[in-house]
């Protein structure tokens, strides 16, 4: 606060709110509680964008990019890729049908580091 950084200082107190709030509600995974206010922020900044609301967008991607300076690195698309295919070979998976299967487990092995429409995206590409 000292330092002037106020829409910073805002968007830390957003996100200790709903880690606190998580907590009570007895969700002790503060990760999982950092992507997804995240991902509210950056569809947030979507939603403004396509009503035409700039300055609000840019609020909102600010405040997602603060909350992902508290998250591990996510993967790389040659990660990413190697995930697939290891899983794809893991779970015998041939058709879009076991579509299913190979995502459940990229998600396990990708710890959370990879959103989850990149995976699926992902996993259509390697079995179609």
């Amino acid at each position: 606060m000292k330092a002037g950084e106020r829409e910073r200082v805002g968007a830390l107190r957003l996100v200790l709110s709903e880690l606190q709030k998580a907590e009570k509600e007895g969700n002790v995974n503060e990760l999982a509680v950092l992507r997804r206010e995240r991902k509210r922020r950056r569809e947030a900044a979507e939603a403004y964008r396509e009503a035409a609301r700039e300055d609000l967008a840019e609020g909102e991607e600010f405040e997602a990019q603060v909350i992902e300076t508290y998250l591990p690195a996510e993967l790389s698309d040659a990660e990413l890729d190697e995930l697939v295919t290891r899983a794809v070979a893991e779970t015998g998976a041939s058709s879009q049908r076991d579509m299913g299967k190979v995502i459940k487990h990229v998600m396990a092995a990708a710890g959370g580091r990879a959103d989850g429409r990149r995976i699926s995206t992902k996993v259509k590409e390697q079995l179609s």
